[in-house]
């Protein structure tokens, strides 16, 4: 009786039981509601199906939450990504809208490789703030969220930029060996970035700058630096989500490309078990959690749930989800249903005093 309790323990004490848990009760809850949700087939050598699509949608915020997850564990925040996805799509799309063909891959390449390297520069512009004069995160990246939303509708001069190139939409809707490129793409960029951070010491290092910034420059780790590359590696990754965000509808809209995926991304990474105040942080656990915001927002729009209680539902959905992977909660509970009492603190006793 003991070993199984201890086993169930430690099954359910794993950071990633719970988002496993909640992703299957999700996709078993789609499934009574719609009995094909789960059937994927091929058409035309391409995969299909409502699995395949959430993978695809969730592609974007994966790239997003990856770069946020590095962000984070440093002792950071990027509220900017919203704005680098909505300013990268609409360089790459204006640059190509004005050239004769559109079609051309040199052309492609050539507008990816400008709004990358726009993309990269913002991302630098806040580890400057951050790592250099020591601006708070949340202020620093507040300033370009807001100024970057601007940035991008001065690009789109307020128009939304419509472009004709199957190599640009292929990025977002473009199939290889079956699969959507869109996975392909977040995939590769997971293991990247899982290959950088876990399999060298730079991981180490992030986790110690998070940690404690000022005993790890102490220990000779330049903090400064490492944050800086956090913010341009974040940057990077919303610059390629912005991409897929652009390739899916063909154009570019300044107001609505990218809008809220920061806290998307946020949430992603604190469902996936990393803690906000920095340190150690899980790649895993992040894909999951974007796996479970985008079926939660699929289940929303299948269910035809209205859209003035859509936000709600999601809300509801999250803080559960987050409430069944804190410990503290899961304890408390615990007790309740065993009726075990609370722990009690013993106060110090005061010492005896020794007659000199």
């Amino acid at each position: 009786m003991n070993a199984t309790l201890g086993r169930y323990r430690a099954m359910t004490g794993h950071r990633l039981f719970w988002p496993v848990a909640v992703l299957v009760i999700m996709f078993a809850a789609n499934t009574i509601y719609r009995p094909g949700f789960l059937s994927v087939e091929v058409k035309d050598g391409h995969l299909y199906g409502t699995p395949i699509d959430i993978l695809r949608l969730s592609a974007p915020l994966i790239l997003v939450a990856l770069g946020m997850t590095v962000v984070i564990s440093t002792g950071g925040i990027d509220l900017s990504v919203g704005s680098v996805c909505a300013i990268s799509g609409a360089t790459a799309c204006l640059y190509i809208s004005q050239q004769p063909d559109q079609n051309s891959l040199s052309v492609v390449l050539t507008a990816l490789a400008m709004a990358l390297g726009v993309a990269l520069v913002l991302g630098a512009w806040n580890g400057v703030l951050v790592a250099v004069i020591g601006i708070q995160p949340i202020i620093a990246t507040l300033i370009l969220m807001v100024a970057g939303r601007g940035l991008a509708q001065l690009i789109t001069e307020g128009q939304i930029i419509t472009i004709n190139s199957g190599p640009y939409r292929a990025i977002g809707l473009g199939h290889i060996l079956t699969l959507p490129l869109a996975i392909l793409i977040a995939l590769v960029a997971a293991l990247l970035v899982a290959a950088f951070t876990r399999r060298t010491a730079l991981g180490m290092i992030i986790e110690s700058v998070g940690g404690n910034a000022e005993a790890s420059r102490l220990a000779g780790i330049r903090s400064g630096r490492v944050i800086f590359l956090a913010y341009v590696l974040s940057a990077g990754c919303a610059a390629i989500a912005g991409f897929m965000m652009t390739a899916n509808v063909s154009s570019a809209d300044g107001n609505a490309a990218g809008l809220w995926v920061e806290l998307d991304a946020i949430l992603a990474v604190v469902i996936g078990g990393t803690s906000l105040a920095g340190g150690r942080f899980f790649l895993s656990g992040t894909v999951l959690g974007a796996l479970i915001i985008q079926t939660l927002t699929t289940t929303v729009y299948a269910m035809n749930i209205s859209p003035q209680t859509s936000l709600l539902f999601k809300a509801v959905v999250v803080i559960a989800v987050c409430l069944v992977q804190a410990p503290a909660f899961r304890a408390r509970f615990s007790r309740r249903r065993t009726g075990a009492p609370p722990p009690t603190t013993v106060p110090d006793q005061p010492k005896e005093q020794v007659p000199a």
